[in-house]
C-alpha cells in the first residue's frame, strides 16, 4: 500500500467550520480550481455517493466510505484493479487545529493510478489545504 500524508496546524478555522465545508459537496468547484464537477444529492454522510469530475478528467462516483461528524471522513475511489482512500482528519490540539489529508492507495494496478492520478493530489496538498483554512474561515 501506497499512502502519502500532508498537515496543516491553525488557529484560523475551527472544526465546525471545515466540517462544514467538507460537507458541502457541491460548492468544491467554487473554491477548488482542479475541480470541475462536484454533486452530492442527500446527506454527507457514510454509504453516499457523489459525483465528481476534476478539470481535464472523467466524471466519476465516489463513496463516502467513513465519516464521524467535525472529527474526519474517509472517500474511495474505484479504479480498475486499484482503490484509492482520501482520508481527511481534524484534531484539536494546544496549537491549534490540526488537518491531515492522507492519500492511499491499495491494489495490483495501484502504481499506474498514483502517476495518473494520486500523486499530483499529494502535490497539491499543501496549497489546497491553505485555500480550504482560507474559504472556511469566512463561513
Amino acid at each position: 500500500m501506497w499512502a502519502k500524508s500532508h498537515s496543516i496546524v491553525t488557529k484560523a478555522v475551527t472544526k465546525e467550520q471545515m466540517w462544514q465545508l467538507y460537507a458541502d459537496v457541491n460548492n468544491w468547484p467554487n473554491w477548488d480550481k482542479s475541480v470541475e464537477f462536484a454533486q452530492l444529492e442527500g446527506s454527507f454522510e457514510q454509504g453516499n455517493h457523489f459525483l465528481f469530475q476534476p478539470k481535464g478528467g472523467p466524471k466519476m462516483k465516489i463513496l463516502i466510505f467513513e465519516t464521524v461528524e467535525h472529527e474526519k471522513f474517509v472517500d474511495l475511489t474505484t479504479f480498475p484493479l486499484a482503490k484509492m482512500y482520501g482520508e481527511h482528519l481534524l484534531e484539536e490540539t494546544a496549537a491549534g487545529l490540526k488537518i491531515t489529508t492522507t492519500m492511499k492507495m491499495k491494489g495490483i494496478l495501484g502504481w499506474l493510478w498514483i502517476k495518473l492520478v494520486a500523486q499530483k493530489i499529494v502535490d497539491d496538498l499543501p496549497a489546497d489545504m491553505e485555500m480550504q483554512i482560507q474559504v472556511a474561515s469566512q463561513l
